[in-house]
């Protein structure tokens, strides 16, 4: 039995998505001819309570051109110091966008109104201006912890007394809203652009999108198209994300509850040293002194279960839609057997 616990980015569409796909009235989408597009567009704004959005290929675009619409060159962004835009989008902050970065630790990657305001630039030459706040829900370093909108409206609300632009990495938002209970459509209104996947827990096989104002996203647009994401007959795909809003997020719960079974049996075992708190489908468990991370991979993959490295002493295990019951039962055994 292979089981493939590496990413959620890794689960496929399901049959009734690839009817979905198959059965798509696709168009010309640069020319907004798309048919699929448009209406996913269209839903992905209402979902989240904002007015326009704009489908890209991958969480990263979004992330990046959301940041590049909020900001000018040589300002700066306010994000946790493991945030996916600072750590894993190939320096794009920089690049793309010309900021700097103010880095802060947070709580498993959820940072306080406190550190916010301090971390916030006097108004002196020497110093970049401070122009975003960019916050990820969940977090992915912090072991898919996530913020309630209770802790996130104190923070939006400062910035918009101090006119600093809030972002929301939201690549899996959804997995934190059905664990909060928070409604996805009083999100917009504490964000002026949000990033969500669809090709994570929501099983699409490709995309994302940028939520925002339509005067954003009419600019969002148009950074898309020098960056390359401007796709053609791109409803295909549209309509896998369609189906994922519509069917997927309700079942993200069956993830984080066995998200939390691994974490039990982890918590038991002579080789871990700790398992970080698991809220939603992320569980980062670090090993003892002298327990070598590669080699625990390596017996796991001899029984065809895989996982990442996500530091120098731990391990990334992500539950998603094609990880079943079954398959837990098998990991959980597995996992009780090891020995180092």
């Amino acid at each position: 039995m292979k089981v493939d616990l590496r990413s959620d980015t890794v689960t496929k569409p399901t049959q009734a998505m690839l009817d979905a796909m198959f059965m798509a009235q696709v168009g010309d989408d640069v020319f907004g001819e798309d048919e699929e597009v448009n209406k996913l567009e269209a839903m992905a704004a209402k979902k989240l309570g904002m007015e326009a959005a704009l489908f890209c290929p991958s969480g990263t675009m979004t992330n990046q051109i959301g940041l590049k619409v909020l900001s000018q060159p040589y300002q700066e962004v306010i994000c946790y110091e493991a945030a996916h835009i600072y750590k894993y989008e190939g320096g794009g902050l920089a690049g793309t966008s010309g900021l700097s970065t103010k880095l802060l630790k947070g709580d498993r990657g959820r940072v306080s109104l406190k550190e916010v305001q301090e971390a916030v630039n006097p108004d002196d030459i020497h110093a970049p201006v401070t122009s975003i706040v960019a916050l990820e829900n969940t977090v992915n370093k912090g072991g898919g912890s996530c913020y309630s909108l209770q802790q996130i409206k104190p923070i939006s609300d400062f910035c918009l007394r101090h006119k600093i632009s809030r972002h929301l990495d939201g690549a899996r938002l959804f997995n934190a809203l059905v664990e909060t209970g928070d409604a996805s459509e009083d999100y917009g209104q504490y964000f002026d652009t949000i990033s969500i996947c669809l090709s994570k827990g929501l099983g699409a096989p490709v995309g994302s999108l940028l939520v925002g104002t339509k005067d954003l996203i009419h600019q969002a647009r148009r950074v898309r198209k020098y960056m390359g994401g401007g796709m053609r007959q791109a409803g295909y795909l549209a309509a896998a994300g369609i189906y994922a809003l519509q069917n997927n997020i309700d079942r993200l719960k069956d993830d984080h509850a066995r998200a939390r079974k691994l974490e039990e049996v982890l918590k038991n075992r002579a080789y871990v040293k700790q398992v970080l708190p698991v809220d939603t489908n992320i569980v980062i468990f670090e090993l003892v002194d002298g327990v070598d991370t590669m080699q625990v991979l390596a017996q796991l993959a001899e029984h065809q279960i895989y996982a990442v490295r996500f530091g120098n002493n731990e391990i990334r295990l992500v539950t998603h839609l094609d990880f079943t019951d079954q398959m837990l039962e098998y990991t959980e055994e597995v996992l009780q057997k090891l020995k180092f």
